[in-house]
């Protein structure tokens, strides 16, 4: 299987969902109305930077013009992010909360794919896919990376933009992973739902802890006075401590805010 058998697995899985749960095909969440009935769009990356975040054609796939965009918008990133990384700020500040209906963004830079495999056609491309719905990411899949060479490469290079730029979310060298790779491993693809957020749109709700599988053990809101956070259940960049707001790290340890535009205006106002 590659990303793009996952991608159609996935939609038939909602579908078999909507028919077992008898669901609407039109759903409201808050002020949204998600259509289920289309089909999920399927737009490449870049594509989206420009023509639904309105993003300059140039500036999408130059470093030194994204820096200076990105600048111009008053939004602070590290001037030693690589394009990838750049690109990245571009979607999260403008296109993200723009996908509401279930749109597949296709074919990520492999800069911020570290375990995914490289496109044939562009070796800049990664085989992987985010399904966002309401403005928020739902499901993350990939072919699986399986040339240990290449997966030695990106480890190295996670490990540089983590002592550049002081990137939490970058990967560690794995040597034991890449032996691994070594010894073979068929063509094969992986993807993670959040369960927890695919339920709070079904039903509506818009806290994670109305959603909790085991709401018997959720335990009581403790008295504001006795609320002792720690630094683990903070975001990792902007300090926020509403876990309502928050998701963990996609690598390691720790949370971040789940609105990466309000994060970063966080941080600028600190």
């Amino acid at each position: 299987h590659t990303y793009i058998h996952l991608m159609e697995i996935t939609e038939e899985l909602f579908q078999s969902l909507f028919e077992k749960l008898k669901l609407r095909q039109v759903l409201p969440y808050g002020d949204l109305e998600i259509d289920f009935a289309t089909p999920f769009a399927k737009i490449p990356y870049i594509e989206a930077l420009t023509t639904i975040g309105g993003v300059p054609a140039d500036v999408a796939v130059d470093a030194e013009k994204a820096l200076a965009y990105l600048t111009e918008h008053h939004i602070k990133v590290d001037s030693n992010l690589t394009l990838g990384y750049l690109q990245a700020e571009l979607f999260d500040e403008f296109v993200e909360n723009k996908l509401i209906n279930p749109t597949f963004i296709t074919d990520f830079p492999v800069d911020i794919s570290p375990l995914a495999r490289r496109s044939d056609d562009n070796p800049e491309i990664a085989e992987r896919f985010e399904l966002f719905i309401a403005g928020k990411e739902i499901a993350n899949g990939f072919s699986e990376l399986n040339d240990p060479l290449d997966q030695y490469e990106r480890f190295k290079s996670q490990v540089a933009a983590k002592d550049a730029t002081d990137d939490d979310e970058a990967m560690h060298m794995d040597t034991d992973y890449v032996k691994a790779l070594s010894y073979g491993m068929t063509p094969t693809a992986g993807e993670g739902i959040g369960i927890d957020r695919l339920v709070m749109m079904l039903t509506n709700k818009h806290s994670i802890r109305d959603v909790l599988l085991f709401p018997a053990m959720k335990p009581e809101a403790p008295e504001p006075e006795e609320v002792i956070v720690s630094d683990e259940q903070k975001c990792k960049k902007c300090g926020n401590e509403n876990l309502d707001e928050l998701k963990p790290a996609k690598k390691g340890k720790g949370m971040f805010c789940i609105n990466v535009a309000e994060c970063k205006k966080r941080v600028q106002n600190k």
